[in-house]
């Protein structure tokens, strides 16, 4: 009987082997049961061993590396998930959004960190190897857009069916389209009532000019027509055109922080081959170090003796410091030198914030918190700093609004650790007389009124180029609200069928980071959708505005800004915080000042006792001597005393 049921395993092993190389991909989605066996199959009968056999018998010529453009929430996680299924690269009924494996980006429904994973697929008889990209839809992720597309060769462009084309979607196909990748239109979520399939075939024929007769209806939902775009991918991407017999040449596409491996990096090898044991060196930072482990993501790390040309995959070098990997930086063998990849940048905040520590919290507990969040984003700056108001703390850098949001929820939801975040500020430049210039992150070094007249030549503000679509019966007020920010029209575009306008602004990105999308977004009643690149620096008239309470300065509170906006936002300020300061025995006064000018001013009345209270039939100058002496104190107490701010009041001021 034992024999009997071994056989009847041996024999069901086979077929499903068999049935792995035989097209099993035309399985409908009904059904589950086949789809799900071979997931079974292909996880957990497959050792490392096996499928790296498998993976070194695919010439290069049936690689295919692709990504997917699209504007936030429009279902690019959806559709992985759906083409990873239908691979058998994780079994159906998988947890949604696999790709996305941060808690802030299941909860918030977005893509923070690009993730790969590379499928093996099945396509008339042969097997082909696909490494898809999934990369993040909001533009504070940019960076991590633009190295994921240099690794592949096509993307498919995902448009929402019910929402047409999108501000995102314009600004990632111009960065898809100008790095040469082939691009096969998607129209996604096509099971909704108020899908418009017309609409969108006709905008990716204007906007795009690309062939709507090429683009693929699909749900990624239900997964009404998902098999029809791999078939597509292998007959309309190309393959990657690299050579294994040249000199190693890798691109370091991303970087994470392991607690036992260290620093793992996410490669594609352009050129050439990597085993373990390799002596490598970075064509940046010069560092030397031997290849300890290395494979392709599948969807989780499986280690092969080699990758080749062609293959995306992972590699351990023993790094424990995440500053060394340079994302974008090329990797090559020690004593085979080659000509570095093009596009090499560091990442440059755009938005920093001071942090500190919440009332009842340690320094040092937050701080090993925050450098082991930083060691997963070499995107985010640290360095610390002190305030008078708010004791040590951190400056961080950030590349924009919803990623200083994001790490903020990373740092709570994760580590536990509670923070006090004051307003976020952009970095200025000051270019001196003497023709050098310096970029000021921190408002507190911003040079004082008699600096300026003596040393600086010029301030200099950055500037975004703002994309926004939004309804036409909107226009008005949009323009209006880019106007109200200093803003200036570039162009404007009205988008066939769907009564959509595409609307360019130049907008200072101090403007951009106070809250700029929501205030778009409120106007639009959330119609509206806004992406921007950076556009460089330009003069301005720029000032530092302090809050002082009963003259001293609260420097946590400080910012730049343009001297058009002081005498308005001083008045804000100086209501907003007196809101959260409670009444003294003495007068406090608070104040929105430029240099030695008070731009504001409001006054918390003291405190007063009744000194006449016992006094009934007493002569006058009794009563003058008592009010005399309770006003002298009054003015001692002031000169003397010291106003204790709760951390409550920071952040009350502070909170939208």
């Amino acid at each position: 009987m034992l024999f009997f049921r071994a056989a009847v395993f041996v024999s069901r092993t086979v077929w499903l082997r068999q049935w792995n190389h035989a097209n099993w991909f035309r399985v409908g989605s009904s059904r589950h049961g086949y789809a799900s066996a071979h997931a079974a199959e292909q996880n957990l009968i497959y050792t490392d061993e096996e499928l790296a056999s498998r993976v070194d018998r695919i010439p290069l010529e049936r690689y295919r590396n692709f990504s997917i453009v699209a504007h936030v929430d429009h279902g690019k996680s959806t559709l992985s998930d759906r083409l990873l299924e239908l691979t058998g690269t994780i079994p159906k009924g998988s947890q949604g959004q696999f790709l996305d494996r941060l808690d802030v980006e299941r909860e918030r429904g977005i893509t923070v960190k690009a993730q790969t994973c590379a499928m093996l697929y099945n396509y008339k008889g042969e097997d082909y190897l696909l490494h898809l990209v999934d990369t993040p839809g909001h533009v504070d992720f940019r960076a991590e857009v633009a190295r994921s597309y240099a690794s592949c060769g096509g993307a498919l462009l995902l448009i929402d069916a019910s929402q047409g084309v999108q501000a995102q979607t314009v600004a990632n196909f111009f960065l898809a389209y100008s790095v040469g990748l082939e691009l096969i239109p998607v129209i996604n979520k096509i099971d909704l009532d108020h899908a418009n399939i017309p609409r969108a075939k006709e905008q990716i024929e204007t906007m795009f000019e690309l062939d709507s007769d090429d683009a693929i209806s699909v749900s990624a939902k239900t997964g009404i027509n998902v098999d029809k775009i791999l078939p597509a991918v292998i007959e309309r991407i190309p393959a990657p055109t690299g050579v294994i017999s040249k000199p190693l040449k890798c691109l370091l596409v991303d970087s994470w922080f392991d607690n036992y491996l260290g620093v793992i990096l996410l490669i594609h090898v352009v050129d050439g081959s990597l085993k373990k044991g390799d002596k490598v060196m970075s064509a940046h930072s010069r560092l030397k170090y031997e290849v300890r482990d290395i494979g392709i993501l599948h969807p989780d790390r499986k280690s092969m003796p080699h990758i080749k040309t062609g293959q995306v995959g992972y590699a351990v070098l023993g790094m424990k410091n995440i500053k060394e990997a340079l994302v974008g930086d090329t990797l090559m063998h020690v004593g085979n030198e080659v000509e570095p990849l093009p596009g090499f940048e560091e990442p440059q905040p755009m938005v920093f914030v001071g942090a500190f520590p919440a009332e009842g919290v340690e320094f040092q507990q937050i701080d090993d918190r925050i450098n082991q969040l930083v060691l997963n984003d070499r995107s985010v700056s640290l360095q610390k700093e002190s305030s008078n108001a708010l004791g040590l703390g951190w400056r961080i850098g950030f590349l924009g609004t919803l990623h200083a949001s994001v790490f903020q929820d990373r740092l709570e939801n994760e580590y536990g650790a509670s923070l006090i975040i004051t307003a976020p500020t952009v970095p200025y430049r000051v270019v001196w007389k003497d023709g050098t210039d310096t970029i000021i992150r921190n408002p507190e070094d911003f040079p004082d009124l008699a600096t300026r007249k003596a040393k600086v030549a010029d301030l200099q503000e950055p500037m975004v180029k703002a994309i926004m679509s939004f309804p036409q019966e909107y226009l008005g007020d949009v323009i209006e609200l880019c106007e109200n920010n200093r803003g200036r029209q570039n162009d404007m575009t009205f988008l066939s069928q769907g009564n959509q306008v595409l609307l360019q602004y130049f907008i200072p990105t101090a403007h951009l980071v106070d809250d700029f999308f929501g205030k778009l977004k409120g106007l639009t009643k959330g119609y509206a959708t806004l992406d921007y690149e950076d556009a460089g620096y330009e003069s301005s008239q720029l000032v530092k505005m302090q809050l002082l309470v009963n003259g001293v300065s609260v420097d946590a509170l400080a910012q730049v800004m343009h001297v058009n906006l002081a005498d308005k936002r001083g008045k804000e300020w100086v209501i907003k915080f007196k809101k959260f300061l409670k009444a003294q025995l003495f007068q406090v006064v608070i104040q929105a000042s430029i240099g030695s000018r008070v731009v504001a001013r409001e006054t918390i009345s003291a405190r007063r006792k009744d000194v006449l209270a016992k006094l009934h039939a007493s002569d006058i100058s009794r009563r003058q001597k008592l009010l005399k002496n309770q006003k002298e104190g009054k003015k001692l107490m002031r000169s003397i005393g010291k106003i204790s701010i709760p951390q409550e009041a920071y952040q009350g001021f502070l909170a939208r």
